[in-house]
């Protein structure tokens, strides 16, 4: 087995960086919801981590990324075969002579959790832990795998054409439309569209969105799987598109709103992050100063729209991870260049005529629905066996409390006008008299 000490560090790195967005997604959400369900959001996306590492490794990069048989039949266009259980005889392949294969399985699992985990966003406040959890295991079993080998692993989209550099069809596509369907099957919270729900804490939220941005450049970069050239425009393209729709989510709000908001900033940077992603290593820098843009602006109105569809998706993931993942999949159709490598598909600014941007728009509508129907009904077999949603009582009380029996906030020992006292009680300072 060839290595390249160079490539291999470059993917440990990247991987580690994917992994990490994960714990960032944690906080993202954590900080957009109300403080009763802080832990329980940050909860879900912990256990992502954990259902799918164990069915990725069981069984998940065989259906991704291996081949039936001779790999041309029809089972090879839609899923993997299982010449990998367990990876056994992945630690003995390299990837393109460059390094080994359980990195390029390290590297792709990290993929599969944080898709698992953004649709945990839409339902937040009222979805049952193990229901979560059991949906985590399946979901990914009978739609990430599947989709993931028919775009990235010789599956029907590849072999069509279509273009994805980093995940914005596998990823945020998918993801977007399981949000939306189980979003329809849990149904509104309660007091949805009566009483504010608004985030708890501007401050996880940031820092949520600021540990996405950094662990996303391996996400984009990382997606070349080399580090070479064309990493580093994905790398530049990753920086620029997500900048831009940031300003132009800000800009947005100050003409719609009057102000321009921190909530506004986090969003309109992650709206970039998922429209580049397609593209990052296909297009020319001022493509991604538009695709940024395009998706800043687009998303900034997109996530008003479930107040006038009516469905509650909690944390805007249909108006930041769908809308955000077509423009970006879509613009690829338009402005496809790839300017290091020959017999790259080139969209229709660059002479590739209508066939790609065909094939860009098949490719989201082909993943978006599959994902959509086959969760759809997932959530309601889960929601008429075990059950998928919290009662009405606890999710007032709060899911922190009534699923974890912790709270994420212990202010029981401090007050306003004093200190804990040893025995639990508040303590006053020198000349002032606490009430009962």
């Amino acid at each position: 087995m060839k290595i390249d000490s160079g490539s291999t560090a470059w993917m440990l790195v990247s991987t580690a960086l994917v992994l990490l967005m994960t714990p960032g997604l944690a906080f993202f959400y954590g900080g957009m919801t109300r403080a009763k369900s802080v832990l329980n959001m940050m909860m879900m996306s912990f256990a992502s981590i954990i259902t799918v590492t164990i069915t990725w490794v069981l069984f998940g990069y065989s259906l991704a990324f291996d081949t039936v048989g001779e790999g041309d039949g029809f089972l090879n266009k839609i899923v993997g075969g299982l010449d990998n259980i367990g990876l056994m005889g992945v630690n003995e392949a390299a990837y393109n002579d460059t390094f080994p294969m359980m990195v390029f399985s390290a590297f792709q699992l990290t993929f599969a959790i944080i898709t698992v985990a953004l649709i945990s966003g839409a339902i937040a406040d009222r979805a049952k832990f193990g229901a979560w959890v059991l949906f985590s295991i399946v979901w990914a079993s009978i739609v990430y795998f599947p989709v993931a080998h028919w775009v990235w692993g010789g599956g029907w989209l590849t072999q069509l054409g279509i273009e994805d550099f980093a995940g914005g069809t596998v990823v945020h596509i998918n993801a977007g439309a399981a949000a939306l369907a189980l979003a329809l099957v849990l149904g509104k919270r309660a007091g949805w569209g009566k009483e504010p729900m608004r985030p708890h804490n501007l401050t996880l939220v940031l820092l949520g969105a600021g540990l996405l941005w950094f662990g996303w450049f391996g996400f984009n970069a990382g997606s070349e799987l080399a580090a070479d050239a064309t990493a580093g425009l994905a790398f530049m393209n990753t920086q620029i598109a997500t900048a831009v729709a940031a300003g132009a989510w800000l800009i947005v709000e100050k003409f719609r709103d009057g102000h321009a908001t921190s909530l506004g900033v986090a969003s309109g940077a992650v709206a970039g992050l998922v429209a580049i992603t397609p593209a990052c290593g296909f297009v020319d820098p001022w493509a991604a100063m538009v695709i940024g843009l395009l998706a800043g602006a687009a998303c900034a109105y997109a996530v008003g729209l479930k107040h006038k569809l009516g469905y509650d998706d909690s944390l805007d993931v249909v108006g930041v991870h769908l809308v955000g993942g077509v423009i970006g999949a879509v613009a690829l159709g338009f402005v496809a260049a790839y300017p290091f490598l020959d017999g790259q598909n080139k969209g229709l600014f660059y002479g590739g005529g209508w066939t790609q941007l065909g094939l860009q728009v098949l490719g989201p509508v082909a993943v978006g629905a599959y994902s959509f129907i086959v969760t759809y009904i997932l959530g309601k077999i889960i929601d008429k066996t075990m059950g998928f949603r919290i009662t009405q009582e606890e999710e007032v009380a709060g899911i922190d409390i009534t699923t974890h029996a912790e709270t994420g906030y212990d202010l029981g020992t401090f007050h306003a006008s004093g200190v804990a006292a040893p025995n639990g009680s508040v303590a006053a300072p020198a000349g002032k008299k606490v009430e009962a």
